[in-house]
């Protein structure tokens, strides 16, 4: 078995990727950084699948240190907490006396395209999102089991590399920005069925609270996913007609599992692919800023459209 030997990093946050598809090879890849960061007196963390933390913890054998995380108290079911654990771990692990936290991670991008596409910007949002962390990741990516799509969209999102041969930069890393721009809108079918709702004008907003809220009730979803997104349609409509100018339109779709919503207005639109990933103002939430960032959490996508006309706000989750 070739054992890797990671370099040194120079900058506070590090985003390293590395492709296994074997068991062996994962520990080829993992265990030579986790044992660099022990030495290094690092808090060195494991936030895996079960199978992959099993060899990775046979492999360490006594190494006294090693954190166990189970991996869905990291990777959130939604990205916007995923990125705030990740702030929170590296916190408390730097506070406690580590001069950095190691992490190996293995993202859970969910079943579907739909969910990859989440996952996929989260990838490339946190670049942007962690750098003054103390913190240094490497993603594994287990390519018997992830689609082609994703392990490309691995290879486009980390800035380094960790093969059998070493660490080095990655040639096909692609800056966050450009990356997240490059992205597809993704189609939903549901958009070209009759709406539940469509509203051209916005002109009573309190009114309209309500009017969604009858709608939404009427479907016999999970309550507390209902009440999640009310109070994401609220916070974008909201949004929209304080910040954006008329007419600010509104449709909602639903199925027997799933319903959608867009908001738009015909604004100066928001060029910034990182917007609703955290507050806008940090940790001063008294300066507002949270709409995005809450209706990102608390709804399965959202995708945020600008065509140079205005700004859409597309909402959608799951009923159950």
């Amino acid at each position: 078995m070739t054992v890797t030997r990671p370099g040194v990093p120079s900058g506070p946050y590090q985003h390293d990727l590395a492709v296994y598809d074997s068991p062996d090879q994962l520990v080829a890849l993992a265990i030579p950084f986790l044992r660099a960061g022990l030495a290094a007196g690092e808090a060195a963390v494991i936030a895996v699948e079960d199978s992959s933390a099993r060899s990775l913890l046979d492999a360490l054998g006594d190494e006294d240190g090693i954190v166990v995380l189970e991996r869905h108290g990291v990777y959130r079911a939604r990205t916007p907490a995923a990125i705030t654990a990740f702030h929170k771990l590296a916190q408390e692990r730097v506070e406690a006396g580590h001069p950095r936290v190691r992490v190996v991670g293995e993202t859970d991008f969910g079943p579907s395209a739909r969910d990859w596409l989440e996952w996929q910007r989260y990838e490339a949002v946190i670049n942007q999102a962690l750098p003054a962390q103390l913190l240094w990741g490497l993603c594994v990516y287990d390519a018997r089991r992830l689609p082609d799509e994703v392990v490309e969209a691995g290879l486009r999102t980390h800035p380094h590399l960790v093969t059998e041969h070493g660490r080095k930069p990655n040639p096909d890393y692609v800056q966050p920005a450009d990356y997240l721009r490059s992205l597809p809108v993704p189609v939903e079918p549901l958009e070209a069925t009759e709406p539940l709702l469509q509203v051209d004008d916005v002109s009573d907003f309190i009114g309209l609270r309500h009017t969604v809220g009858e709608r939404l009730a009427g479907l016999g979803g999970d309550p507390d996913r209902v009440e999640d997104l009310h109070l994401a349609i609220d916070e974008m409509s909201s949004n929209a007609v304080r910040h954006g100018s008329p007419p600010v339109q509104l449709r909602l779709w639903a199925s027997a599992d799933r319903v959608v919503c867009r908001i738009s207005d015909r604004g100066r639109g928001m060029d910034d692919p990182f917007a609703g990933y955290g507050p806008a103002h940090g940790t001063d939430l008294s300066r507002g800023g949270m709409g995005l960032w809450l209706a990102r959490q608390l709804c399965d996508n959202v995708d945020v459209i600008d065509v140079g006309a205005g700004l859409t706000v597309r909402l959608a989750t799951a009923l159950r």
